[in-house]
C-alpha cells in the first residue's frame, strides 16, 4: 500500500502509533538515570555494575540502527512494527518483574534491540507518509516527542521511585509499550514496497564490532577517562573495523547502509550539522547538572529542573518551527538557531562557583530553545534531498551518526572538564573550602569553551546547506 492510498484519518492515527511508540522508547532511556541508585540498593550491585543497565542498552540500540535500513527494505512495515514493538513490549516487563541483575541486564538488552528498529523506523514512517511540503511538520510532532520525553523521563522517574520503588517507572514503560503496541496492531499498515535485497553477513559483523566498540569505547571513557588502555584499545580497534565496513558497503551490490548517500551535498552537510548540534544539546545536559550539584552545592532536583523548561519548550517549538520549515525552507532556521546556540554557550562558559542558579536556567532554557531552530530542520532537509528509495537508509545514517555523536561528545567533554579542573590554579584569595568547587567550575567553563569551538564549526556548515525548495517548485510548476 503507499502513501497516496492511505486516508487522511488513517495516516494520522498511524503517526499516532509511531509517537507513542519513539516516545516510550525514549521515555525507557532516561527513567532508570534517576533510579540507578535504588536499584543498586534493590539488587546490590556496585555503581559500576549498575552502569551496564545504561550501557549495555546504548550499545545494542546502537548496533541495531545500522541494520534498520535492511529490514525497512525487506519487511512490510506492519511486521517490522509489531516485531520491534513487540520485543521491546517483551523485555519491559521482563525488567519490571526482574528478580536480580542478570535478568534486568537481559531484559535491557532486549528492549535495545526493540527500541533500535523503532526509532528509525518511526522516522521513515514521517516521511514517506507525508509529501516534501509537510514533512517539516511530521518532524517536528517527532521532535515535539524526541524532546519531551528526555525532559520528564527523569522527574517522573524520581517522583515514583521516592514514593513507590525502583520498578514502578518500568510498569509505566510496560503500560504505555503495551498501548501503542495494541493500536499499532489494529491501525498499523503497510505502505512500502518490499525490495528483494539479500542481507550480507560480513556487513553485519564489521557494523555490530566497529559500531559495538566505538560506543564502548566513548562510554567507558566518560567513566575511566581517553587515557584507559582498554578505551583506546577499543577505539583504535572500532576505527579500523569501521574503515573496513565502510570499504565493503561502497564495493558490494547489496550493503546494509548505502552510503551513497553522502555524494548527496545537502545530506552530508546537514549530517555532521546534526552531529554537531546533538552533541552540543547532549554534552551539557550531563555538565549542567554537575555544576549544580557540585560547584553550587544544589539538590539534584533542582539540578534536573534547569533542563526542564528548556527541554519542554524545545519540544512544543518544534511543532511551529516544522511549519516554518515547510513554507520557507531550512536556512532561516539553522543559522540563526546556530548563532544564538553559539551566543548561549559561549555565556554558560562564563559561569564561576559564584554564578546566581537563576542565570543557569535562563541561559540554558534559551539555548535548548535555539536547537529548537537546528535539529528537525536538519534532519528534515538531510532526507528531503535523497531519492524516495534512499529515504529508509538515510534515517539509519543519521539515527546511526547521531547515536555516535551523542556518546562520543559526551565523552570528549566529561573528559575536558576533568582535564580543566585538575589545572586550575587558585587564586589566593581563594578560601581553601571553595578551592574544590571553583576547580569544577573551570573545568565545565573550558569544556563549554570547547563546545563553542563545534557550535562554531556548525554555523559555518550551516552557511553551505542550501535550500531547493524554490528549484522544486519551479520544476512542479514546469511539469504541470
Amino acid at each position: 500500500m503507499s502513501s497516496l492510498q492511505i486516508k487522511k484519518e488513517e495516516r494520522n492515527i498511524i503517526v499516532a502509533v509511531m509517537l507513542i511508540s519513539a516516545f516510550t522508547a525514549i521515555l525507557n532511556q532516561t527513567l532508570l538515570n534517576t533510579a540507578l541508585p535504588d536499584i543498586m540498593k534493590g539488587l546490590n550491585i556496585d555503581e559500576s555494575t549498575s552502569q551496564w543497565l545504561v550501557t549495555g542498552f546504548m550499545l545494542v540500540n546502537g548496533i541495531m540502527i545500522p541494520l534498520t535500513a535492511y529490514f525497512m527494505d525487506r519487511i512490510k512495515t506492519r511486521t517490522l512494527y509489531i516485531i520491534a514493538m513487540g520485543i521491546f513490549v517483551l523485555g519491559s516487563i521482563i525488567a519490571a518483574v526482574a528478580p536480580n541483575f542478570m535478568v534486568l541486564m537481559t531484559a535491557r538488552v532486549i528492549q535495545a534491540m526493540g527500541a533500535g528498529i523503532i526509532m528509525p523506523l518511526s522516522q521513515f514512517t514521517m516521511f514517506t507518509l507525508f509529501p516534501k511540503n509537510q514533512r517539516g511538520f511530521a518532524m517536528g510532532l517527532s521532535g515535539l516527542v524526541i524532546q519531551f520525553a528526555p525532559a520528564i523521563g527523569p522527574t517522573l522517574s524520581g517522583v515514583l521511585v521516592d514514593h513507590f520503588s525502583w520498578r514502578v517507572p518500568l510498569f509505566v514503560v510496560v503500560g504505555v509499550a503495551i498501548i501503542g503496541y495494541l493500536f499499532g496492531f489494529k491501525y498499523m499498515r503497510n505502505f512500502s514496497e518490499i525490495k528483494d535485497v539479500k542481507l550480507d553477513k560480513v556487513s553485519v559483523v564489521l557494523s555490530t564490532i566497529g559500531f559495538g566498540l566505538m560506543l564502548y569505547a566513548f562510554s567507558s571513557a566518560g567513566i575511566s577517562g581517553f587515557h584507559s588502555p582498554i578505551v583506546l584499545i577499543s577505539l583504535a580497534i572500532s576505527v579500523i573495523v569501521i574503515a573496513l565496513f565502510i570499504k565493503r558497503q561502497l564495493s558490494i551490490s547489496n550493503p546494509i547502509l548505502r552510503l551513497e548517500a553522502f555524494k548527496n551535498r545537502t545530506f552530508t552537510l546537514t549530517s555532521i550539522a546534526s552531529m554537531i548540534a546533538f552533541t552540543s544539546m547532549v554534552a551539557p545536559a550531563l555538565l549542567i547538572p554537575i555544576y549544580i550539584q557540585n560547584v553550587l552545592n544544589l539538590s539534584a532536583f533542582l539540578s534536573g529542573l534547569v533542563v526542564l523548561p528548556g527541554a519542554i519548550l524545545n519540544g512544543m517549538m518544534s511543532v511551529f518551527t516544522g511549519k516554518i520549515y515547510d513554507k520557507v525552507g531550512a536556512r532561516v532556521l539553522i543559522i540563526p538557531g546556530f548563532t544564538l546556540l553559539l551566543i548561549t554557550t559561549l555565556m554558560l562558559s562564563q559561569v564561576t562557583a559564584h554564578t546566581s542558579y537563576m542565570y543557569v536556567i535562563i541561559v540554558f532554557t534559551i539555548r535548548l530553545f535555539s536547537i529548537s531552530f537546528i535539529m528537525m530542520p536538519l534532519n528534515t532537509a538531510g532526507i528531503n534531498a535523497l531519492e524516495n528509495e534512499m529515504i529508509s537508509h538515510g534515517t539509519a545514517i543519521m539515527n546511526t551518526l547521531r547515536t555516535i555523536a551523542g556518546s562520543m561528545g559526551t565523552a570528549i567533554m566529561v573528559t575536558i572538564m576533568a582535564i580543566g579542573s585538575t589545572l586550575y590554579q587558585p587564586k589566593a584569595s581563594v578560601a581553601k573550602s571553595m578551592i574544590g568547587r571553583e576547580a569544577i567550575a573551570y573545568g565545565v567553563e573550558i569544556a563549554f569553551y570547547a563546545t563553542s569551538v563545534f557550535v562554531l564549526i556548525g554555523l559555518i556548515l550551516s552557511l553551505f546547506i542550501r535550500d531547493r525548495k524554490k528549484t522544486n517548485k519551479r520544476r512542479g510548476n514546469t511539469a504541470h
